[in-house]
């Protein structure tokens, strides 16, 4: 199983890794968090003393949901008494690192806990591929950089670390099912868990008109970096075919193709989806200062806390194996080493996916 956010296992804060990802995935949140925040202003939310429940989707260390849930705990407090509970419920994977998870919410400055003393938080270890928490209990639903990690790798890419640029036509095929059954039965137990009229709001990974999958000369870098070391020993032919970062991006089709074609399903109705490109904020840096190593390093620290736990898994001994040290820093610096050689505004994807949940009589 490979979900979670697209940080599956971060660097520690005030790292580069940390920092660099953070930057990046901000790009992607000014649109979700304006939606998430809309939907608390107009979400019905039950009578006190029954707790309003907000549901965090994928929340891997918690970072992509402080300032979504603090945006949406403030628009509610507008609405509601101060002693009004508030729980809010991080899900994720049993091997999700919780303890993470719990201190980002003690200690990050951006926190909403430190904001609101009504306010609380619990975590469940639980796919959210399956149903999590009771039905009817949600009112707001958030998912961030999560739903585009694959629940499993169908079959090997043999050419390619992504699959969106592998040419076998069978491979590609094989993901698409997956991530199809994937989005059917995440928003499935969503329509369950949501309250009537609740909200789910999802930012993730997108395809555009054109097919793009983005990120184009980062994933060649990548590879590139990987055909080194393999050609160096570290890594071995059968270790380095195994490699692959199960993720997909969704076109808008992909996304309404449940709802079809009565534009129903679960009792959850499209409200909105919208599939843009994100700004490359590392791009945007590198026009101001010129610093191409800069550059270099901040994408390079990107993929490290993004995907190169994924990657660890093709190793013989998978996360756990005694190269994992090595490994990691020698990728890291041969990509950041192909980032600068070349810098290379990234075109990046991304979706933002709005669901309401409507009870009307057959």
């Amino acid at each position: 199983m490979f979900e979670s956010s697209i940080v599956v296992r971060p660097e520690p804060k005030g790292s580069a890794g940390y920092a660099a990802s953070s930057r990046l995935q901000a790009a992607g949140l000014p649109e979700a968090i304006a939606r998430f925040t809309e939907a608390a202003a107009t979400v019905p939310v039950p009578a006190a003393p029954q707790p309003i429940v907000i549901a965090d989707y994928g929340a891997a260390t918690g970072h992509n949901a402080l300032l979504p849930v603090g945006a949406a705990i403030s628009t509610l407090r507008r609405r509601t008494r101060s002693d009004h509970s508030i729980l809010v419920v991080h899900t994720d994977v049993p091997d999700n690192d919780f303890t993470a998870l719990f201190r980002t919410l003690a200690e990050d400055p951006d926190s909403y806990l430190a904001e609101d003393s009504g306010t609380f938080a619990s975590a469940v270890g639980r796919s959210f591929y399956e149903q999590i928490l009771p039905s009817s209990s949600v009112i707001l639903g958030w998912s961030s950089w999560a739903i585009q990690w694959l629940s499993k790798v169908p079959a090997p890419v043999p050419d390619h670390i992504a699959v969106a640029y592998c040419r076998g036509d069978a491979v590609r095929a094989a993901h698409a099912r997956v991530a199809a059954r994937d989005w059917h039965e995440f928003i499935a137990f969503r329509g369950r868990e949501l309250r009537k009229d609740g909200r789910l709001v999802v930012i993730t990974m997108g395809v555009g008109d054109d097919g793009e999958f983005g990120y184009r000369s980062l994933l060649a870098g990548l590879l590139d970096a990987l055909e080194e070391l393999r050609a160096s020993g570290l890594i071995s032919d059968d270790e380095l075919h195994r490699m692959c970062i199960p993720v997909v991006g969704r076109s808008a089709a992909d996304f309404a193709s449940p709802f079809a074609p009565r534009g129903r399903f679960e009792q959850l109705e499209i409200e909105h989806i919208d599939v843009f490109n994100a700004p490359d904020r590392f791009w945007a840096q590198y026009r101001v200062d010129g610093d191409a190593r800069a550059f270099g390093a901040r994408w390079a620290a990107f993929l490290r806390a993004a995907v190169f736990n994924a990657l660890a898994i093709g190793l013989d001994g998978g996360r756990t194996d005694p190269r994992v040290p090595q490994f990691f820093d020698r990728l890291e610096t041969g990509v950041a080493q192909r980032m600068a050689a070349d810098p290379e505004e990234q075109q990046i994807p991304m979706a933002v996916v709005v669901l309401t949940k409507r009870h009307r009589p057959v």
